[in-house]
C-alpha cells in the first residue's frame, strides 16, 4: 500500500500541469479567447479518443456487474452531495438567489475526471480507468439532470437531452464494441490516431482549469466567506469522503471498484460547476470559492484519505 509522501508525489504532477496552466494565461500564452475553442477540442475530440482507448478491449468492462454497478454508483455520489450540501448550506443560512444553489452544486461534484484519472492509471492500472470511465457515466447523467434542477431549475426532460454529450455517447458506444467482442478489431492506423489524439486529453484538461482561475487568484480578497469556504472544505474534504469510504467498505462491490470509489471520495470540488454557474445564471464567485478553496488544500488531503481508506480496504 502506497504511503503518504509516495501518494503526494503521484498527485503532484497533476497539480503541476494546473499551476502551468495559470502561468501561461500570466505569461500571455494562453488567451481567454482561445478558452472556449481549446474546451471544445479537449471535450469534444481528445477526451473521447481517451474514452474509446481506455474502454476498447478492457476485460474489467465484460463483467456484468461492472457495468451496472459502477455508473449507479456514480450517479448516487452526486446525488448524495447535493442532499448533504444542501442541508449543510441551509444550516450555515445561505438563500435561494443569494448562493445556496450555486454552493450545493459546487460542492456536490467532486473532480471526477481529471485529478482521479492519472491517479487511477498510476494506483490500479488501466483496466481500472475504463471502469473509472464507466462509472463517470452515472455522474455526468446525475449533473445534467438533478444538478441543472438544483442550480438553475428547468424541466427533466430539457436537462436529459445534456446527457447525450459526447464523453458519454464514446462510454456507451465503446462498451457496446466491447460486449460485442470487438474490442480488438480497430485496424491499426485508426488505433495509432487514437491514442495520438487521447495522449493530449488530460495534460490540456488540466492545463485549461488552471488557466481557468487566473481571474480569480487576482482577486483573492473576493474568496474569502466564512460560511461558503467553511461550509465547503467541511463538507468536500471530510463529511462526504467519510461517506464515500464507508459506501466502500460495507456495499457489496467488485474490489476494484471499492477502490475507484475511494479516490474519488478524495477528491475536491470539479472545476466544471464554475462554467457551468456562468452560463445557467448561477454565482460563479460563489463556486470559485469553492473550487478554489478545496483545491488548494486537496493538494494534502487528497494523499491521506486514499491512505485511510485504502488501508481499511485491505483490513
Amino acid at each position: 500500500m502506497p504511503g503518504y509522501f509516495q501518494l503526494l508525489t503521484v498527485i503532484a504532477p497533476v497539480f503541476a500541469l494546473i499551476a502551468l496552466g495559470g502561468l501561461a494565461r500570466r505569461a500571455g500564452w494562453l488567451s481567454e479567447q482561445a478558452d472556449e475553442s481549446l474546451m471544445k477540442l479537449v471535450v469534444n475530440l481528445f477526451y473521447p479518443c481517451f474514452i474509446f482507448r481506455a474502454v476498447l478491449g478492457n476485460p474489467a468492462l465484460r463483467e456484468p456487474a461492472n457495468l451496472v454497478w459502477a455508473p449507479v454508483l456514480g450517479f448516487c455520489t452526486i446525488v448524495l452531495g447535493f442532499l448533504v450540501a444542501w442541508w449543510a448550506g441551509r444550516l450555515l443560512r445561505l438563500e435561494k438567489g443569494r448562493g445556496l444553489r450555486t454552493f450545493v452544486f459546487a460542492v456536490g461534484i467532486y473532480n471526477y475526471g481529471y485529478i482521479p484519472i492519472p491517479l487511477v492509471q498510476s494506483l490500479l492500472g488501466e483496466e481500472a480507468l475504463g471502469l473509472l470511465l464507466v462509472h463517470n457515466v452515472g455522474v455526468e447523467i446525475a449533473v445534467w439532470t438533478v444538478g441543472l434542477v438544483v442550480l438553475a431549475g428547468g424541466s427533466w426532460r430539457e436537462n436529459w437531452r445534456r446527457v447525450a454529450n459526447p464523453p458519454v455517447l464514446s462510454v456507451l458506444a465503446a462498451a457496446a464494441i466491447n460486449l460485442a467482442g470487438m474490442g480488438e478489431s480497430l485496424p491499426k492506423p485508426a488505433a495509432l490516431t487514437i491514442d495520438a489524439l487521447a495522449q493530449c486529453a488530460i495534460p490540456l484538461g488540466l492545463v485549461l482549469i488552471g488557466a481557468t482561475v487566473v481571474p480569480y487568484l487576482d482577486r483573492l480578497g473576493s474568496l474569502w466567506d466564512r460560511r461558503v469556504l467553511g461550509g465547503a472544505l467541511a463538507l468536500r474534504l471530510a463529511v462526504l469522503p467519510a461517506l464515500f469510504v464507508a459506501a466502500a467498505l460495507f456495499l457489496p462491490l467488485p474490489e476494484t471498484l471499492k477502490a475507484i470509489v475511494i479516490i474519488q471520495a478524495a477528491m475536491p470540488a470539479g472545476i466544471f460547476p464554475l462554467l457551468l454557474a456562468r452560463y445557467f445564471g448561477g454565482q460563479p464567485l460563489v463556486a470559485a470559492q469553492v473550487i478554489i478553496g478545496t483545491t488548494a488544500l486537496g493538494i494534502f488531503v487528497i494523499p491521506l484519505w486514499i491512505q485511510t481508506g485504502f488501508a481499511l480496504l485491505v483490513r
